[in-house]
């Protein structure tokens, strides 16, 4: 489950990279609506939001993305994820009436916690916003959080920013078990995975790994975007879905 934000280097080049991502190998795509302020994210992606909000990137700007890789044959589920300030000046009805129309499949808001979520919930209907779980995450806050939980439960593997890491955080087996003994849908695994190897090692423990920096740096010190977003793909595919 890769991550890409839209408008990065160009919003046309982010569509191709998109779309590639999809058409070799990708289960589902985190489809990132770039913000000034991504306090959940670390450098990587922080400087590819703020690239892609200078090419004038904006929430219309990436619901008519999603329309265009629709357009395109993209038939996995697109998942935007963003921050919580633009889609309130967007307009939560507008928002959820436009990205129903345009083929999203969801939200990830990193800094809506269940307890604010309330309005944008009941606004973004039926569309799921997917809830995040923290390693410091107390059982009982836990409870709070499954509880109604749709879609799936996006795990923060570690403490901390977004980035690629050179090892999986200890104690990830055991955070993945007390999560499930609670969670009433899939469990998806993000943060600090950054190879093929670890990926493989986390899809043995959940039902989804998400991969973002590495997968934007990659991407974006490549010369050729689109051929590189498929050989990434590809290669994270084969060895979580190995033949």
């Amino acid at each position: 489950m890769p991550y890409y934000p839209l408008g990065f280097p160009t919003p046309e080049i982010s569509v191709d990279v998109i779309e590639a991502l999809a058409k070799n190998g990708a289960d589902l795509i985190e489809v990132g609506l770039p913000f000034s302020d991504p306090l959940a994210d670390g450098p990587v992606i922080q400087r590819a939001t703020q690239i892609a909000l200078e090419q004038g990137m904006t929430v219309k700007k990436a619901l008519q993305a999603i329309r265009d890789l629709r357009g395109r044959g993209v038939t996995i589920p697109l998942v935007l994820m963003g921050y919580f300030n633009p889609m309130l000046a967007y307009g939560l009805a507008t928002l959820a009436a436009e990205a129903q129309e345009s083929g999203a499949d969801g939200f990830i808001v990193p800094d809506l916690p269940p307890e604010e979520a309330g309005e944008f919930e009941a606004a973004i209907a039926p569309l799921p916003q997917i809830r995040m779980v923290a390693p410091t995450t107390p059982d009982e806050r836990l409870q709070t959080i499954t509880r109604g939980a749709r879609g799936f439960l996006y795990l923060v593997s570690l403490t901390g920013v977004t980035g690629a890491r050179t090892a999986l955080p200890e104690g990830l087996p055991e955070f993945v078990s007390r999560v499930k003994a609670h969670a009433p849908v899939p469990i998806c695994v993000g943060f600090g995975i950054s190879t093929p190897e670890q990926a493989q090692a986390v899809g043995q423990l959940a039902e989804g790994v998400i991969v973002g920096s590495a997968c934007v740096r990659a991407i974006g010190e490549s010369a050729t975007p689109a051929l590189t977003a498929a050989h990434f793909a590809r290669e994270f595919a084969s060895a979580l879905h190995p033949s």
